[in-house]
């Protein structure tokens, strides 16, 4: 059974200097991509929820078990249980000097949660690509049109949007949130990116 209580460890407090960096974005707006650029800039590890729930239900892992009849069902995994995931993972040798999350947190429980993780007062940067709703629908739904394929993306932007909300209003209070058009070239985003690290470096 996965341990995954938000409130039953003291914080995992951040070496000065550490770079923690939290990626928000609905799907098809290049999350992944810069993600994986910065990380490989500032050489820390890429974080990311889907591929840990993948890689734990291929081999079985009790995170596996817990998580497949969600899964299976098309369901959210649970806060809970993710925000155990994580509280684990960050504990791991390779992120002493910083991780990138992509794919977490993605409710406002959880990013209440990672908080009591980290601190609130820990170094943390949060990027949020911002792309239009009719860019991201041509990205996923892809050429030609299949009604059913983009009412279905269309949901599952809307429920993206609906809990994530909540997310850009926690970190812009906390001055935490940075707004980034991901409307552009790849390289074009990742300056920018970059800008945005050395204002804070």
């Amino acid at each position: 059974m996965v341990d995954a209580r938000p409130h039953d460890a003291s914080p995992h407090r951040l070496p000065e200097g550490q770079r923690h960096v939290i990626f928000l974005g609905p799907a098809g707006a290049g999350k992944g991509t810069q993600a994986a650029k910065l990380a490989e800039r500032l050489q820390v590890p890429r974080i990311s929820t889907g591929d840990m729930l993948r890689d734990a239900l291929a081999h079985g892992t009790p995170l596996g078990r817990a998580a497949a009849p969600y899964l299976e069902r098309g369901d959210l995994v649970p806060d809970d249980l993710l925000i155990g995931m994580i509280r684990e993972r960050i504990k791991a040798p390779d992120c002493a000097g910083g991780y990138i999350l992509d794919g977490f947190p993605r409710t406002l429980p959880q990013a209440e949660g990672y908080e009591q993780m980290v601190g609130e007062d820990a170094n943390l940067l949060v990027l949020n690509l911002e792309v239009p709703r009719a860019e991201l629908l041509k990205r996923l739904s892809g050429r030609g049109r299949d009604d059913d394929k983009d009412k279905a993306v269309e949901r599952r932007l809307q429920e993206y949007e609906d809990r994530t909300r909540p997310l850009i209003e926690f970190y812009s209070r906390r001055r935490q949130l940075h707004r980034v058009d991901g409307f552009r070239p790849v390289e074009t985003v990742y300056r920018d990116l970059e800008t945005i690290l050395e204002g804070r470096a």
